[in-house]
């Protein structure tokens, strides 16, 4: 690797690591939100709409080239929008207004299980036993997460790790689709339209707009603006400029960071602690994940 290259791949790790760090903090500050009266409902709803207008209007101005698309691919943009994009993002949401921000990420990080499970399921595709290891891990290490070997906590969370799941579906579903339109689109464009039928859809199912016309006051604004455009629009573009100079494969392990960085916001500023059970689980569904990865490259 030349000296161009090597400059190129350390951008390109530093673009992920940034983009994982504003996810972290996106998280942190959804569930203050929460605290503070929002309802995932409106967030999600506020999330989409402001992310969306704001790279509309980035777009716009800088490369208008990148909103053409063809109306026979509208059918796709529809089912990345609704059944990934906007469903990740509420069920991630929900996740972290019930259980902690940290047992929610490292739910909603268990998405390339699920990935797998498809191409076995659904493509019916063999996979090596590294791979078959990995999945395991991966829940084992949610069992200990959610503390699952607690009936009674079980059952108090039962909703919060429900969605965890769900989330984890939902983003399985967003990274199979989104790869499969970025053979032919711009990154850019397919955020862009999956983030107008997420939109769509968090205004047809919550009141239209409704979430925008409350009184908040300037600290909630502020981490509702905070979260629609640094934990949105830029980690995404962030993370998108990173798979351009690093292998997808190598910027899905450097994300890793997000629910370490999570883990430690969390407990720095709303004081959410894990228990040591819960740190092995994590560290285990982690662990689970990179071992994924590198099988998958």
């Amino acid at each position: 690797m030349n000296k161009i290259d090597q400059q190129q791949a350390r951008y390109g790790y530093l673009y992920v690591c940034l983009a994982s760090v504003l996810f972290a903090i996106s998280g942190t500050s959804s569930k203050f939100l929460f605290n503070t009266g929002i309802t995932p409902s409106q967030l999600i709803q506020m999330r989409t709409t402001l992310a969306w207008a704001g790279l509309m209007i980035w777009l716009w101005l800088r490369h208008s080239n990148l909103l053409k698309i063809s109306l026979r691919d509208l059918p796709y943009f529809v089912l990345l929008g609704v059944f990934g994009l906007g469903s990740a993002q509420f069920f991630y949401l929900f996740a972290i207004s019930k259980i902690s921000v940290a047992a929610a990420i490292l739910l909603h990080y268990t998405g390339p299980a699920f990935v797998a499970l498809y191409v076995v399921f659904i493509q019916r595709q063999k996979i090596g036993y590294i791979s078959v290891i990995s999945i395991f891990g991966a829940l084992t290490g949610c069992f200990f997460v959610v503390k699952a070997y607690n009936p009674q906590l079980l059952v108090l969370n039962r909703l919060g790790i429900i969605s965890g799941l769900l989330a984890a579906v939902s983003f399985a579903v967003y990274s199979i689709s989104s790869d499969y339109g970025m053979r032919k689109y711009s990154p850019y464009t397919v955020l862009f339209y999956g983030l107008l039928f997420a939109m769509l859809m968090w205004n047809l199912l919550h009141p239209p707009l409704e979430a925008l016309m409350h009184i908040y006051s300037p600290v909630q604004w502020g981490w509702i603006l905070f979260i629609g455009t640094f934990g949105t629009i830029i980690p995404f573009g962030l993370y998108f400029l990173g798979i351009k100079r690093i292998r997808p494969t190598h910027a899905s392990i450097t994300a890793i960071l997000e629910p370490i960085s999570a883990s430690a916001i969390a407990a720095v500023f709303l004081g959410e602690m894990m228990t040591p059970l819960q740190i092995s689980g994590g560290v285990l569904v982690i662990v689970s994940i990179v071992m994924l990865q590198l099988n998958r490259a």
